[in-house]
């Protein structure tokens, strides 16, 4: 592995890898995990997308779950952990964490507003995604979290939960209407009956009634909350997290690369590390022509030439990543299919190789 990305899997304390769906990003991201507990790093990689593919990716079939679970590595001086991140646990831990009694939580939990938002209410899975990386930055187990995004337009979406989430809490609406001290509610009631009335045809008035309970007893967690968003968008932020983008050499995912370079610039955040990946190796100059019959320098050219048109199609993508490091990968087949696989064991071999394949300017 080349000095760039060495560096990278070095002097990160976090590391999110982005990408549309089918370029392999969540390989990629098992094999810099891997790279980096090889390296001598405590590193956890963690997935925010509901499918099961980070347990694919390392061959552990179902076995991953919200609480980090250790991947035997017996050669690698560092240690390899993975998380599946699950919405619901996760909420339930910041809501034991930030109640002032067990029975405060309990009543929070057990309120059906509160089950159905912690689970499906969009912006949840971004905040509590978030919430999870920051959980995992700060356990002493790990000195490097790799975050693999969902292959959505939406997968940055976590970068500015923290903040919808505290506009949420010091909304107006918020402090006044929904929780607001005992005399204050007598005093607003009168005034939001019309607006409460119309929501409550709208939505159900059981489902209002759970709406208000819940955030009744959510009143006095709001600023543990706050303090905690404010912490974790300060983590997302900050200049040891990194940003790599994956993509592969079709017009769609080069598309949807450009996307994700541009939402995060839009957030002021640079990428690090572009990887354009799946190519079709490169032979040129690599084989002795004489060597071969012509049915094979047949496929050959045929290989050369799809090589070529990956490039071109890449350049929209090496031009827009121009202030970042670009590497290219060509495609791993043991990683593609499922019956190449012998084992775990073979897996995590096979996303070693693939991770000293990740270099600039490859």
């Amino acid at each position: 592995m080349n000095d760039h990305v060495s560096t990278l899997l070095t002097d990160s304390s976090v590391i999110v890898v982005t990408g549309s769906g089918g370029v392999g990003k969540t390989t990629v991201s098992a094999a810099l995990a891997v790279r980096a507990a090889e390296s001598g790093r405590r590193v956890a990689v963690v997935t925010i997308d509901p499918a099961r593919r980070l347990a694919d990716a390392l061959g552990l079939g179902g076995s991953i779950g919200n609480e980090p679970v250790r991947i035997a590595l017996p050669s690698a001086p560092g240690e390899l952990w993975a998380i599946m991140l699950d919405t619901r646990s996760t909420f339930d831990a910041l809501v034991d964490r930030y109640s002032p009694s067990a029975e405060q939580a309990e009543r929070i939990r057990s309120n059906l507003f509160y089950k159905n938002i912690s689970g499906a209410l969009s912006g949840t899975q971004e905040y509590m995604a978030a919430e999870k990386l920051y959980e995992l930055h700060g356990d002493p187990r790990f000195d490097l979290v790799i975050v693999d995004t969902p292959p959505t337009r939406q997968a940055l979406d976590f970068l500015g939960a923290p903040a919808r989430l505290r506009r949420f809490i010091d909304h107006p609406l918020y402090r006044v209407v929904i929780a607001p001290s005992h005399l204050g509610l007598k005093a607003v009631n009168a005034a939001a009956q019309p607006v409460l009335r119309t929501i409550g045809r709208v939505v159900g008035a059981r489902a209002l009634d759970d709406a208000l309970a819940f955030f009744r007893a959510f009143q006095g967690l709001d600023a543990g909350f706050r303090e905690r968003a404010h912490q974790v968008d300060r983590v997302l932020h900050e200049e040891a997290t990194r940003y790599v983008v994956v993509a592969s050499a079709q017009p769609e995912p080069v598309d949807e690369a450009i996307h994700f370079i541009d939402e995060l610039e839009r957030q002021n955040v640079s990428v690090s590390l572009v990887i354009a990946n799946r190519l079709v190796p490169d032979f040129v100059g690599a084989v002795d022509r004489a060597d071969y019959s012509s049915d094979l320098l047949a496929n050959l050219d045929e290989l050369v030439a799809e090589r070529t048109i990956e490039e071109l199609v890449l350049v929209r993508l090496a031009t827009r990543a121009a202030d970042a490091a670009f590497a290219r990968v060509g495609v791993v087949t043991d990683l593609i299919d499922p019956s190449a696989r012998a084992d775990a064991a073979g897996t995590l071999e096979t996303l070693s190789q693939l991770g000293s394949l990740i270099r600039v300017g490859g």
